[in-house]
């Protein structure tokens, strides 16, 4: 997807709630189709809090040609591993895993942890702290300006205008649909 001039990996995540009150008026079903048409790739939970599981990871592979992320908080190695088994990709919060580093996208929980990241590893820089909710008071512009290599932006994103500059990808998960709108498509 070309936004500010620059063409931008659109992670499209299949988000039927959250554990901050966020409940989808669509079926897994047809934010998938969403995902699946506009995305690049496509975002499955694993956690049961924002609606996903393993099972659910299977059946969007066995839907789609594209490559799958597990979107999880996958505090634990063999939950990557489980993951790895079914998914392309997968998101790891808060730690850096000791298995499948090349297949994972890490998302960091402050930027003191940012900076302890390998140098070579793909991030997330969510907008959300997972604990509660709340925006975070550390920015997708201070991550960038710590973090050179490949950054993704997730969290908070509606519209195009949305995008910060620096991003190499975006992760849209409960306004996919208004973002994929406001970037002139029809859904």
């Amino acid at each position: 997807m070309i936004i500010n001039g620059k063409s931008i990996e659109l992670i499209a995540e299949v988000k039927t709630l959250s554990p901050f009150g966020y409940k989808s008026k669509e079926s897994w079903q047809e934010l998938f189709e969403i995902a699946n048409k506009f995305g690049d790739i496509i975002s499955i939970h694993t956690n049961e809090r924002w609606g996903g599981s393993f099972e659910l990871l299977e059946r969007a592979k066995g839907l789609t040609n594209k490559p799958i992320l597990a979107k999880g908080i996958h505090s634990m190695d063999y939950e990557i591993k489980k993951a790895i088994d079914i998914a392309d990709y997968a998101l790891v919060v808060g730690r850096v895993p000791r298995v499948y580093l090349d297949r994972c996208l890490i998302e960091p929980e402050s930027l003191e942890e940012l900076g302890r990241i390998p140098k070579y590893c793909k991030v997330v820089w969510n907008s959300r702290n997972l604990s509660n909710g709340k925006l975070k008071t550390e920015t997708f512009e201070q991550a960038r300006d710590i973090w050179k290599g490949w950054l993704c932006q997730a969290s908070n994103i509606r519209i195009g205008d949305d995008v910060k500059e620096g991003a190499d990808a975006i992760l849209v998960g409960q306004h996919l649909r208004e973002f994929v709108r406001s970037m002139g498509y029809e859904v």
